[in-house]
């Protein structure tokens, strides 16, 4: 290419001053950029014309022109910067933004499936002296429901950056800076910059629903608010690391990249330093809030979305200049680790804890137990991330405390399962222990011993039924749980049917010497009496108590009738004719097997026993 001539000195002060917009209607109303090529190259032409006669003047006259006419252009330059940006600038397309390939897709959309998330939700409604669990008296867990993807956000995803500005404008754009920068003009040529391009970034903040919350505003919101604030985060701070902040990296460096130095670093920071911090402000919010249990699992979401854009942001922001930005998502995220670990801490010291002592109607599952094991099913979607989190064992647990108010745990028998498998289990250990504690406050030790039992086949059950926590917990922990419950039905069986089968014994019926031996009749009339009034009080009040798991249900029922109807069988076939032979045996023999069969059925169904009869007369 052949050089450009250059053109006379007052031929270019001529083209300058044509062009002042101060002086001339024609020069506010038209911008050169936008017209004929030939007028820019000619334009530009005379303010390298001047620039290079500012070292050559020699006469203060000749020198006072020249810089007149540098300030006229400069201002002209200014004016043609700021109106390349603002004409040639859009918000991003958020949407398609969102969902490119690289970047997972929106978090509500693309939920993994999980068979047992249907059943994580566990609430609340009356506070408890804790004010980390509370429960209705229902015995049904209905707190605020515990949403969460459950989905470590550590993929694949990178960034992509986007053209911001056509490749024609970027060119004029550089053209003009290299000419402000070179005539000492950096500082107006930045602010110019930063200021049209931060209200482009502010355009998009808000298609992204991105607000602008101070942490002050954020720990006045209900958490309800807040959860879907979360969501909408952590898609938002994707597209704007990825593509939004390093997408104007990207226009710095192509309009200012060898122009000066660190240029380009300083008008991007001048650009996105004051969206960054309102981003992250939200997150840093969030990690310093008031701690409770339901908001364990969008802070490991915000946890896992912010550690999975870390290495981006430290490619976006990698000069000195924006370290502060670097330091203060490391500092957000060791936060949020130090808010999850705080919260499962205080959870396990809330559940020891729980203070409520009015016993469930029935002996059926506490609302306590289903809202823990909830709990812990949903922990047990993070065991990934709370694994890397987790390094201790749990404070409140000891080995033989000797404490009474805590109960005693041997950590040894656990080597070898990850810290959050050990935290599990011990919420489980501390769940159990005040159970055991709730079971005192019924006055029926039978109702005592199934209260225990429904529960801790409801903590087995939960852990059968999650095979991320039956693979943490261990066969072999199961296996005592389930001892546990079982032998909380013995138990059970024993306070309630000894003594009922104690009265279909043959001891103290028979009667021997003198001139007669044989069944005394009125010891026996009084056995069958007995045993009338004792099984007919199990009927009423045991059919009122609840089994919940049918199958439990079943199992009981049929271990109580393989008791209770051969006895009653063999001690009706042995002494039955003794009281027919007298008068009013109805009186005595008010049950045939096949009524025992029958009245065993109505047990655990939680209904009085006029209903039952009243379902069968139907």
């Amino acid at each position: 290419m052949e050089p450009v001539e250059s053109l006379p000195l007052e031929t270019a002060e001529k083209i300058i001053l044509r062009w002042d917009s101060t002086a001339s209607e024609e020069a506010r109303e038209k911008m050169i950029f936008e017209g004929d090529r030939e007028e820019v190259d000619l334009y530009l032409r005379a303010v390298d014309e001047i620039q290079r006669s500012m070292s050559t003047a020699t006469i203060s006259d000749e020198q006072s022109k020249v810089n007149s006419s540098i300030q006229i252009a400069m201002a002209r330059l200014e004016d043609e910067f700021r109106n390349i940006l603002i004409s040639n600038t859009n918000p991003i397309d958020t949407s398609s933004s969102l969902h490119h390939p690289n970047t997972e897709e929106d978090d509500e959309q693309q939920e993994p499936p999980r068979e047992h998330q249907q059943q994580h939700h566990a609430s609340s409604s009356s506070s408890s002296s804790t004010s980390l669990l509370r429960f209705d008296s229902s015995g049904a867990a209905s707190v605020s429901s515990i949403t969460t993807s459950g989905s470590s956000y550590r993929s694949a995803s990178s960034i992509r950056e986007i053209d911001l500005l056509p490749g024609d404008a970027v060119e004029d754009l550089r053209c003009i800076a290299e000419r402000m920068i070179s005539c000492g003009y950096l500082r107006e040529c930045i602010q110019v910059y930063g200021s049209v391009r931060k209200s482009a970034v502010d355009a998009s903040f808000r298609r992204l629903g991105v607000e602008k919350l101070s942490i002050g505003d954020v720990q006045r919101l209900e958490w309800e608010q807040l959860e879907a604030k979360i969501r909408r985060w952590i898609r938002a701070a994707k597209v704007c690391v990825r593509t939004l902040f390093a997408s104007e990296k990207k226009l710095c460096e192509q309009i200012f990249d060898g122009v000066g130095t660190a240029i380009d670093d300083a008008c991007f920071m001048e650009t996105v330093k004051g969206p960054a911090i309102q981003l992250f402000n939200f997150a840093e919010a969030i990690s310093i809030s008031r701690r409770s249990p339901e908001k364990l699992f969008k802070i490991l979401d915000l946890h896992d979305a912010l550690m999975d854009l870390i290495p981006d942001i430290d490619l976006v922001f990698d000069s000195k200049s924006s370290e502060s930005i670097r330091v203060q998502a490391a500092e957000i995220l060791s936060r949020l680790a130090e808010a999850a670990r705080g919260i499962l801490s205080e959870f396990e010291n809330a559940v020891l804890r729980e203070p409520s002592k009015v016993p469930v109607p029935g002996g059926t599952i506490h609302p306590l137990t289903r809202y823990v094991m909830n709990y812990i099913s949903l922990i047990s979607d993070y065991k990934q991330t709370l694994n890397e989190l987790i390094v201790s064992k749990p404070s409140t647990g000891s080995r033989y405390s000797g404490d009474p108010s805590t109960p005693d745990m041997d950590f040894a028998e656990l080597e070898g399962k990850t810290p959050l498998a050990i935290h599990l289990i011990w919420i489980i250990v501390i769940l159990q222990f005040n159970l055991d504690g709730k079971s005192k406050h019924y006055k029926d030790a039978s109702l005592s011993h199934l209260f225990i039992m429904n529960n801790v086949h409801y903590i087995v059950q939960k852990v059968r039924g999650s095979s991320e926590l039956r693979e943490m917990i261990g066969d072999d922990y199961l296996k005592k749980l389930t001892g546990k419950f079982r032998q909380a039905a013995t138990s059970y069986q024993r306070a309630t049917w000894v003594r009922v089968l104690y009265c279909l014994r043959d001891e103290g019926l028979h009667v021997s010497g003198g001139f007669s031996s044989g069944v005394s009749k009125s010891a026996l009339r009084e056995r069958f009496k007995a045993f009338n009034a004792m099984f007919e009080e199990v009927h009423r009040t045991q059919a009122v108590w609840l089994i919940p798991d049918s199958q439990l249900r079943e199992e009981l029922r049929i271990s109580i009738s393989e008791k209770l109807i051969p006895a009653y069988r063999s001690f009706l076939g042995r002494f039955r004719s003794h009281i027919e032979s007298g008068r009013h045996p109805e009186n005595y023999i008010k049950y045939s097997v096949e009524d025992l069969e029958d009245a065993v059925l109505d047990f655990f169904e939680g209904i009085p026993v006029s209903q039952h009869l009243r379902r069968r007369s139907e």
